[in-house]
Order: C-alpha cells, then structure tokens, then sequence
C-alpha cells in the first residue's frame, strides 16, 4: 500500500529506511513516522517525544491519522494471523526483492 500511494503522489520511495533510519523514505515526514512505529513496537524512543515532534513538524491531525493507519494494520495483521491465512507462493515470488531487502525471509512457512 505504501509503494502504491507514494507512485500516485509521485513520491522517490526508499523502502530501505524500513530498516535503515538513516535513509530518507521520500515520503513528506515519512522519517517522522516511522519512529513513530518503531518508538510503539520497540520503545526505542520515548512515545510522548515522537508524538510531541509530529504535531510540531505535521500537525495534530497527522498524528491521529498515523495512529488510525498504525491501528488499522495491526488489526489486520492480527486477524490474518488468528486466521492462518497463509501467503501464496506467486505472492512471495513478486515480492521476492522486498522480502530479501527487508529480511523478512524468516517469516515465511512452508
């Protein structure tokens, strides 16, 4: 969803600031928001000073929308699983280069 939202605005999308905060995503507070997940998943940095930084930088509105995004993935996420709805072969072969970028190899069950 990502790479489909940035290619209609036309944003240079980096996938590898996923795993690499150094890297500029490309997408306008992009960096902004992804310490936001990573401050959420890991505590890697104190909520309240990421949330703080995306009001001043965004906006309050972009962190009600970022947290709404945020909610509504993980609750996707979380019924796929409780589902055992399994990714298909073709599914993981078209996104073999996102996988391997990504090291996301190690999620996937035979």
């Amino acid at each position: 969803m990502l790479r489909e939202s940035a290619a209609a605005f036309k944003y240079d999308l980096d996938i590898e600031a996923v795993r690499d905060p150094s890297v500029d995503i490309g997408v306008p507070g992009g960096n902004l928001l992804l310490r936001l997940v990573d401050s959420v998943l890991t505590g890697s940095e104190p909520l309240a000073d990421v949330q703080a930084a995306i009001i001043e930088e965004l906006g309050p509105e972009a962190l009600i929308d970022a947290a709404s995004v945020f909610g509504n993935f993980e609750m996707m996420k979380r019924i796929a699983d409780a589902s055992g709805i399994p990714i298909p072969a073709a599914g993981i072969e078209r996104e073999k280069a996102l996988v391997e970028l990504l090291d996301l190899s190690g999620f996937i069950r035979d």
